[in-house]
């Protein structure tokens, strides 16, 4: 397997990708045999997402990957270009499932104390502080209304875990056009997250 490769790209891409294109039919028995296809995948990027959160969080990776997958096939409205494609909006899916639980919990608690999200992947986004989900998505919502691109890039790679040329594939650009991206949106991202941990 090439090195720039994650596990998106195994063998059975291409019935995930015609099961996903069946579904988008309307075909009722696409989505039962999708998801044993893609259960583990999902999981993946659900454990992905939770080990950001903090520990003793009350919902657990496997309530997450359903209620995800339970949105994705209600989204009668969206084509599934293919297998990244589908993998990149699950992780939109559930980045936006645990931000709604964030904010829900912050306005339970009336304001006090937003807990970390710790960032594992810190050094992606080049932080030394490890920001909170809800202003990291706040930061991700105020570059997408600068550049949508730059903010979609950030998205697959980052919380999707995809790959430089998946996410090429997936936003129809090129590889050097998707390293660009990542590299100013990481900084753009840093400096926001960074005034807004000053008060700025």
């Amino acid at each position: 397997m090439p090195a720039d490769r994650t596990p998106h790209a195994d063998s059975g891409a291409v019935d995930v990708t015609d099961l996903l294109v069946a579904m988008g039919r309307g075909e009722p028995s696409a989505i039962e045999h999708l998801m044993p296809l893609v259960h583990g995948e999902l999981r993946r990027v659900a454990r992905r997402q939770m080990r950001r959160e903090r520990q003793g969080h009350t919902l657990q990776t496997t309530a997450l990957v359903n209620e995800a997958f339970l949105r994705l096939v209600d989204v009668r409205r969206v084509e599934f270009k293919d297998r990244a494609h589908f993998f990149a909006l699950s992780a939109r899916v559930m980045r936006r499932i645990l931000v709604d639980y964030a904010r829900a919990r912050n306005y339970q608690k009336r304001g006090g104390g937003i807990e970390l999200l710790p960032l594992e992947a810190a050094r992606a986004i080049g932080t030394e502080r490890p920001p909170d989900l809800l202003a990291l998505d706040d930061a991700l919502q105020a570059l997408a209304r600068l550049d949508l691109r730059k903010s979609q890039v950030v998205e697959l790679r980052f919380f999707s875990g995809l790959s430089v040329t998946e996410t090429a594939e997936v936003l129809s650009i090129s590889p050097e056009t998707v390293n660009r991206d990542w590299r100013l949106a990481k900084v753009w991202l840093l400096r926001e997250l960074a005034r807004g941990a000053n008060g700025e």
